[in-house]
């Protein structure tokens, strides 16, 4: 074993953050996303960064202020991947080898182009592991 503990880095799909930021339903899953999102090493996408402000906007009724500050505070914090041509096409790949949708192959695209061995959503098949290198993970599941 290295000296290196550095944990590796790991992805933020959109309905962890959401479930972070806007009081929901369920408090157990609001508690667990900001234990998720307090950790370090985090991976987003300009995709979810995207997904997070709309979502703001239209149910937490986030004034633009607040979202120019949310969007700061993203990219001085976290590794942003960026959607360009290689994620996309990665993307296209991942659709092909995998039957995901468009959005959640651009996700998983975004994670594995970003280094990531763990990608937490709720929306995509728990415990999937893609290219023997990002597991796919729920971490609302018992």
């Amino acid at each position: 074993m290295s000296g290196d503990s550095h944990p590796p880095p790991f992805f933020i799909d959109t309905n962890i953050w959401l479930y972070a930021f806007i009081p929901s339903q369920d408090p157990t899953k609001s508690a667990r996303a900001r234990d998720i999102i307090r950790q370090s090493d985090i991976i987003i996408s300009s995709q979810v960064i995207n997904e997070i402000c709309v979502n703001l906007i239209k149910k937490a009724q986030s004034g633009e202020p607040a979202i120019r500050r949310l969007i700061n505070s993203f990219y001085k914090r976290y590794t942003a991947i960026i959607i360009d041509k290689a994620t996309m096409l990665k993307s296209s790949e991942l659709r092909e080898n995998l039957q995901l949708s468009y959005w959640d192959s651009l996700i998983v695209s975004s994670a594995l182009l970003g280094g990531a061995q763990t990608l937490y959503t709720e929306d995509m098949a728990d415990g999937l592991l893609v290219e023997n290198r990002l597991r796919i993970t729920n971490p609302f599941k018992p």
